[in-house]
């Protein structure tokens, strides 16, 4: 099996026993709290700097263990501070030593500051219980991988997150996958620059995605962002957002390279 094999095969073990552990709960049920805006975060009107989602994750299959000497509230607070406009966080246990309650502790710090920055629960979801958890964990939008799931499958997937008050970002890495994703109603639309079979990263692919992406819809860069010209790059282009992951958690403390993507954002 390769990685993502690997982890698809962990992640339905992981929802057998979350699915025995999570009450049921109606998606029709009123959220317990209402839900900042990712598409209003993210939108990137003309003129506008990209907008940047940082990324709290501890170890990946590529990088291996990462930085810990900030936990998950402190992280969130951090990239709040320095310039994020919105937070993912990784809540995957096996690869990426993540937890839905890093998902609640960054929720909880950055409610207690007062500050209206979303949080994006990163998962593979293949049920819906994944994302009753991330709703009950602070989430205001949730990744869905197009790549792991049917069609039909995706679909039913952004509309139960759309029930739950989670908003969809559906995840695609090329032409194929990106016909799936608008043929949802999902409003955000991420381009994986890594391959997730391969693990490989490919830049010019997300671009030539990305700029497919029609201007109804959030287009997002994910993966790959490691230097202020990389940022550069990705703010002439279509995208409105850009994720930040591995480059910053190997940082003990992310903000001074953060704010400097910030200021690259501006171009």
């Amino acid at each position: 099996m390769n990685v993502l094999e690997k982890i698809l095969a962990s992640k339905r073990v992981e929802i057998d026993a979350l699915q025995r552990r999570l009450p049921p709960t109606p998606a029709s049920s009123a959220p317990p709290r209402a839900p900042h805006s990712a598409v209003r975060a993210l939108s990137r009107g003309e003129g506008a700097p990209l907008r940047l989602i940082a990324e709290v994750k501890f170890r990946s299959p590529s990088a291996g263990d990462l930085s810990t000497r900030l936990g998950p509230a402190e992280r969130a607070i951090a990239y709040a501070a320095s310039g994020a406009t919105m937070v993912s966080v990784l809540t995957d246990a096996p690869f990426f030593a993540g937890s839905f309650e890093h998902l609640a502790a960054a929720r909880a710090v950055l409610d207690r500051r007062g500050l209206s920055v979303p949080l994006l629960c990163k998962d593979f979801v293949l049920d819906e219980s994944q994302i009753a958890a991330a709703r009950a964990s602070g989430a205001d939008a949730v990744l869905l991988i197009a790549r792991i799931v049917s069609s039909a499958r995706l679909a039913e997937l952004v509309r139960e997150a759309r029930a739950r008050g989670v908003e969809p970002l559906v995840e695609i890495a090329n032409e194929d996958e990106l016909g799936a994703a608008l043929a949802t109603d999902a409003r955000l639309v991420g381009v994986n620059a890594r391959d997730l079979d391969t693990l490989e990263m490919d830049g010019e692919r997300a671009a030539r995605v990305a700029a497919r992406i029609p201007g109804d819809r959030v287009a997002i860069h994910l993966s790959g962002v490691r230097t202020d010209d990389d940022v550069r790059e990705i703010a002439r282009g279509r995208c409105d957002a850009a994720l930040v992951g591995e480059i910053l958690m190997r940082q003990d403390d992310p903000g001074p390279l953060l704010a400097s993507f910030a200021r690259a954002a501006l171009v």
